[in-house]
């Protein structure tokens, strides 16, 4: 799954590499931005967690958390794949009533199970 910010993102920078990008993003299904995600986002922002220059990434988090998403993945250490923020991205969206979702780079994606198979 990835929302629209995925894709815009995606579509930015050398016209090739951009393209060949939004193919692998295309049969993906596509997260709304609710009202609850924008809400959510803009708590993560005031509340301290991200600097409002980094908005883009509080809504990432917000758009998954509200859909109910069990992993975000990313590259962006240094706001979401974070140790030191993920206490209090945790906080801020059980106060808004959603739950937290397990952030992690691709590496820390890894299903044991499938080692022992």
């Amino acid at each position: 799954m990835i929302s629209e910010l995925v894709r815009a993102e995606a579509a930015v920078g050398d016209y090739d590499a951009s393209r060949a990008r939004l193919a692998a993003l295309a049969p993906l299904t596509m997260l709304a931005a609710p009202t609850e995600a924008l809400e959510l986002a803009r708590r993560l922002v005031h509340g301290g967690v991200f600097p409002e220059r980094s908005a883009q990434d509080a809504t990432h988090i917000a758009i998954a958390a509200v859909h109910g998403v069990e992993f975000l993945v990313t590259w962006n250490f240094r706001h979401i794949a974070n140790a030191m923020s993920r206490p209090r991205i945790e906080s801020v969206c059980r106060g808004a009533g959603v739950d937290p979702l397990v952030l992690c780079t691709p590496e820390q994606l890894v299903d044991v199970r499938d080692e022992e198979r």
